[in-house]
């Protein structure tokens, strides 16, 4: 999967709550002074990538996403933990219990959670 600048992924993330938005809702959206022909321009970027679909009503367009968040939030991780922990979850686990990004209830619950998966996949 493709990856995004951050103002393409700040629009991505206001068309995947949106669904169905218009270039002028994202503009709204983003509650900022940035044109509408730039946030146009992102979204025709987003189109080209393969994020982004639209049906045209006359010379409006209706943007909807082609991606799932869960399928880009699920690549994106991927590659942060293969670029930034040699691809090892448990690096990525141990950094965020090291610099207290994930308290100890929290890592308590995950256990719990892992344990539920271990158990499922025993059956």
């Amino acid at each position: 999967m493709k990856n995004l600048t951050k103002a393409e992924e700040q629009i991505m993330q206001i068309i995947w709550q949106k669904d169905r938005c218009l270039v002028r809702d994202i503009v709204e959206a983003l509650d900022m002074t940035i044109p509408q022909t730039t946030v146009s321009s992102v979204v025709r970027i987003l189109e080209r990538k393969g994020f982004v679909g639209h049906k045209a009503y006359g010379k409006t367009y209706e943007y909807f996403p082609l991606v799932a968040k869960q399928d880009f939030k699920k690549s994106s991780i991927k590659t942060w933990i293969n670029n930034y922990f040699e691809g090892s979850p448990q690096q990525l686990v141990s950094f965020l219990v090291t610099e207290n990004e994930l308290k100890l209830k929290e890592l308590d619950d995950l256990m719990k959670q892992l344990e539920g998966i271990k158990k499922a996949k025993t059956k």
